[in-house]
């Protein structure tokens, strides 16, 4: 079952109608179920064998390496998760891009349905163009050699305002869904699980919003 079609028979539409029209995108590692090479009573590696390594500089330059799946989202304003993958942990985090956004093609450029909000690991020239410079609003990249611009330095502490309401949501699916480890083997059953919890928050946060 796709997330389209679990959204679309699981919300009320009132609840649909309130999506916001700006696309924040980023994606967060989840633990696998059995992520430690052990071996089982046949002597077989009972890792989860479908998921990978994930590493993760973090921001003490420290390098953390995790066992598990990512789930990819896009969220708007208000923190609903509009639009989500699922895929194992080794996935670069901007090649789910295209699905995320659900972007139509038009003559010259995709036509993504708002602005969109993304940290630097989805900065390339191929991604610049597909948004064209209205809708553009991903981190800037610093390069060898070639520093941010006090303007590009200013650009994304404003983006970054914006851009950490999906971090907050990521944030409450693992503190009150438990969506920070994986509850079964295999991607299907985890991605399945992963879906329902989005459901719930939206219809949390969507009820949190209206009463």
């Amino acid at each position: 079952m796709s997330w389209k079609n679990t959204e679309q028979n699981s919300f009320a539409d009132s609840i649909i109608v309130s999506l916001g029209s700006i696309n924040i995108i980023d994606a967060t590692v989840i633990e696998a179920k059995q992520s430690r090479k052990r071996r089982g009573k046949d002597g077989n590696n009972t890792q989860d064998s479908e998921t990978a390594y994930n590493v993760k500089v973090a921001a003490d330059g420290k390098k953390k390496t995790t066992y598990g799946f990512k789930m990819h989202a896009n969220t708007d304003e208000d923190g609903f998760v509009k639009n989500m993958t699922y895929t194992p942990g080794n996935l670069h985090d901007s090649q789910e891009f295209n699905k995320l956004l659900d972007c139509k093609k038009t003559k010259d450029k995709l036509k993504t349905g708002g602005e969109v909000y993304a940290d630097s690991a989805y900065a390339n020239q191929k991604n610049d163009k597909k948004l064209g410079k209205q809708n553009n609003k991903v981190l800037h990249r610093a390069y060898r050699n070639k520093p941010l611009t006090e303007q590009q330095k200013q650009d994304n502490k404003q983006c970054s305002s914006i851009r950490y309401i999906v971090e907050r949501t990521f944030g409450l699916l693992k503190q009150h869904h438990g969506l920070g480890g994986a509850r079964y083997l295999g991607l299907e059953r985890n991605k399945a699980r992963a879906q329902l919890i989005a459901i719930s928050h939206n219809l949390k946060t969507g009820m949190n919003i209206f009463k």
